[in-house]
């Protein structure tokens, strides 16, 4: 099956174009971002890439080979980066080594080029270097921590496409017949469906990513509080009422905390609202720092904070409250002559099918007067009944 270059060409050129035209139009609706840009960059020179080779007509081979192929070599240097930057992957480092890999592979294209000339080398230099690009990207997508069941397929597509360009440079270099793009042969065919999947495999690979990244967001704002970065409450009122009928089947205890910034109040209207915000972002990140992965941590409102504790007694809740209340005075807040405390409210029950958040709530909210009554910077627990209801 022989295909039209220009046919396939045009039709590079379309992908791409419609790529920019559905970014462009996503882009306009979000808060600009520089990883955009630079993909939309990267469509742009792969575009005026091919529309070179189309166009060429009077320009010499030799100028339009050059001009292509840096085109391209800069083209997908810069979506393989910002493809980086998507996954936050992007350090200074990995800057440095995607600038020093462009320059090298154009000017190793460039040494075959001017010297010998030799198509089939040219074919290979250009595979091993858009193989190197993609390199880095397809290894982050596999190996990268817990990664989503999209980024594992175009982490797969990436190395499919490598595997087919380090193919493509080998048997560049074996062959004894000259092979290329302009020479009609099964050769061709494969390499324009090569360039094809890349196109294909690279902009709906970005767009996917781009919205699933989209979608993280919008979960992180819906159950997040925005300051703090803890558990809101709506999300840690759901996540509570599984947690306390898990334990009522099983029958196990659980403890909840309340805690509140002693004199919270006063530290915003001696210091400002902008050190009192500060104060509970180090706080709630201190407090974080502590707790089990089990533990489901809620800023409740104002500077009250929730903690939920499955799988805890009496002692190991008394423990752990302990720990907190002398570790939040240890706590230095920038700006604050004075350090922080906390006062806490702990309740521990064996919960029942009919026990609720709210009336956990309520006792827990009980102990916590009880231990500013008793003078702040401390802890009290309201004593239950091992069922409560």
């Amino acid at each position: 099956m022989l295909l039209d270059m220009k046919t396939v060409m045009v039709l590079i050129v379309f992908g791409h174009v419609f790529s920019v035209i559905l970014i462009s139009a996503y882009w306009r609706t979000h808060m600009k971002d520089h990883m955009l840009s630079m993909f939309l960059i990267a469509k742009g020179t792969q575009v005026l890439a091919w529309l070179v080779i189309v166009m060429r007509n009077g320009i010499p081979d030799l100028l339009t080979i050059s001009l292509t192929n840096s085109l391209l070599f800069i083209g997908f240097s810069l979506e393989t980066t910002a493809m980086l930057k998507l996954q936050h992957r992007f350090s200074h480092s990995i800057r440095m080594l995607y600038l020093m890999l462009t320059i090298l592979i154009i000017a190793a294209f460039h040494i075959v080029l001017f010297t010998s000339n030799h198509e089939n080398v040219r074919i290979a230099v250009a595979s091993i270097g858009i193989a190197l690009f993609m390199a880095v990207p397809a290894y982050i997508l596999i190996r990268s921590q817990n990664p989503s069941f999209i980024k594992r397929i175009i982490g797969l597509l990436y190395v499919s496409i490598l595997a087919a360009l380090l193919g493509r440079a080998f048997f560049a270099l074996g062959t004894h017949e000259m092979i290329g793009m302009f020479t009609p042969s099964l050769y061709q065919t494969f390499t324009f469906l090569s360039l094809f999947l890349i196109m294909f495999i690279g902009n709906i690979g970005f767009v996917l990513l781009l919205k699933e990244q989209a979608d993280q967001e919008l979960v992180r704002l819906a159950n997040y509080d925005d300051l703090t970065g803890v558990l809101n409450r709506r999300t840690f009122i759901s996540f509570s009422m599984r947690i306390i009928a898990e334990h009522a089947r099983r029958g196990e205890h659980l403890s909840l905390v309340l805690f509140d910034i002693d004199h919270f109040k006063k530290i915003n209207d001696t210091y400002g609202h902008v050190i009192g915000d500060r104060a509970l972002q180090q706080l709630s990140a201190h407090i974080g720092s502590l707790l089990r992965s089990k533990d489901c941590f809620s800023r409740y409102g104002g500077d009250e904070f929730a903690i939920l504790l499955p799988e805890t007694d009496e002692y190991e809740a008394d423990q752990l409250v302990e720990a907190l209340r002398q570790s939040t005075m240890q706590l230095l807040v920038p700006e604050m002559a004075s350090r922080l405390s906390i006062s806490l409210g702990v309740v521990t029950v064996i919960p029942t099918e009919q026990t609720k958040l709210e009336s956990l709530y309520k006792l827990c909210d009980k102990a916590l007067y009880t231990a500013k009554d008793n003078g702040r910077n401390g802890a009290a627990r309201m004593e239950t009944a091992a069922m409560i209801g």
